[in-house]
């Protein structure tokens, strides 16, 4: 299928390429630097170097858009903005796990219009641009469209929760509890992971707070090319809002009433 944003998506796919090369590079390098930033998180050297990487490339092949990214924040003002995290899951990526990958987003008037997540150490790419379908590589090599599950009942549904603390910072753990017992399984696979597991079909539900605009542009037009629903917990659209509720459609409006403490 064809997209309004297709040359973007193809420039996207080659900042991914860029990327991987990068950060696959420093993947359980055994000098790997590490710093903590303000917020207490970390950063490692990879993160710096994936950002600049496509920074760069943005510069000469997009001069006009804008950019947002997490280690080096807003450049530009344009109706067009690219959105980076240079690495989803800097936690794994020191640790050595290798659920992590580069998030880059296309928003146009705030809106997320292409994404790739790319996860070079798992063998695995998705992207989507509107319009266009959303679509994996499989183990060929193959481009493969993928879609939602058509799960309609909670009792059916999987559920993936991101991590405790997290709902429990947040002030919802109650809710989540309560919504656990009502689906078939829950799991907490966390990062971007969970978010293409679904649009895979694999899993139903996937929910987290304390998120930034650049943990899930890139997410939104994969989930929703996929068949998805992608809101806040509030059923806000867009990365803008401090939390995150995707699911395969179906189970959408259920699930914010859940977590809005309605039986």
């Amino acid at each position: 299928m064809t997209s309004a944003y297709d040359e973007d998506l193809s420039l996207a796919i080659e900042l991914a390429d860029l990327a991987d090369a990068a950060s696959l590079a420093r993947f359980r390098a055994v000098d790997l630097e590490v710093h903590t930033k303000p917020d207490r998180t970390p950063v490692t050297e990879a993160d710096l170097t994936v950002e600049r990487a496509i920074r760069d490339r943005l510069a000469q092949s997009r001069p006009d858009d804008g950019i947002l990214g997490e280690e080096f924040g807003t450049a530009g003002d344009s109706t067009r903005q690219w959105i980076i995290d240079p690495i989803d899951g800097t936690s794994n990526f020191l640790r050595g796990v290798p659920v992590w990958g580069t998030l880059i987003a296309l928003a146009v008037d705030g809106i997320p219009v292409v994404g790739v997540a790319s996860s070079p150490a798992m063998g695995r790419r998705w992207w989507a641009a509107a319009g266009g379908g959303a679509w994996t590589d499989d183990a060929s090599g193959e481009p493969r469209r993928i879609s939602v599950s058509q799960v309609a009942d909670l009792a059916d549904a999987s559920l993936s929760f991101q991590s405790l603390a997290q709902w429990r910072g947040a002030g919802y753990l109650d809710r989540l509890l309560q919504l656990s017992e009502r689906v078939w399984r829950d799991r907490a696979y966390g990062d971007l992971w969970s978010y293409m597991l679904l649009a895979e079909g694999l899993i139903d539900i996937t929910a987290e707070f304390d998120v930034k605009p650049y943990d899930l542009a890139a997410l939104i037009p994969i989930v929703e090319e996929a068949g998805g629903r992608f809101t806040s917990v509030d059923g806000e659209p867009g990365p803008w809002h401090g939390s995150s509720l995707a699911t395969n459609g179906r189970l959408h409006d259920a699930v914010l009433a859940a977590l809005d403490g309605e039986r």
